[in-house]
């Protein structure tokens, strides 16, 4: 797994595999990312488009208005915008499927 070597260390994690997003583990600059998969060990790479602070998430799939987005193997949130592959994941394009639509306008 990324990380078994300190200079390999994870930049992104992926809760499940099938997850929509990862979570970068350092503040991540548009380019390639080096992660891992929690569930499975199993080490990822991906390509951010854009800046991802610390603990936020990019879009490990293309996702249009109205998809869900799978965290955890689970619907997390709903696509306010159509997200790209590599795309930062936030309150811009992202609405949270823990309240009803009408508490989140």
């Amino acid at each position: 797994m990324a990380g078994s070597d300190p200079q390999e260390a994870p930049q992104f994690l992926v809760h499940r595999d099938g997850d929509h997003v990862g979570v970068a583990v350092t503040d991540l600059e548009p380019g390639p990312v080096k992660g891992a998969v929690l569930a499975t060990n199993r080490d990822i790479s991906a390509e951010v488009r854009h800046a991802v602070p610390l603990g936020h998430k990019f879009a490990l799939a293309d996702r249009a208005a109205g998809d869900d987005v799978i965290e955890y193997g689970v619907r997390i949130g709903v696509a306010t915008a159509a997200i790209a592959r590599g795309d930062y994941v936030h309150v811009h394009n992202l609405r949270s499927a823990r309240w009803p639509q009408s508490q989140s306008n």
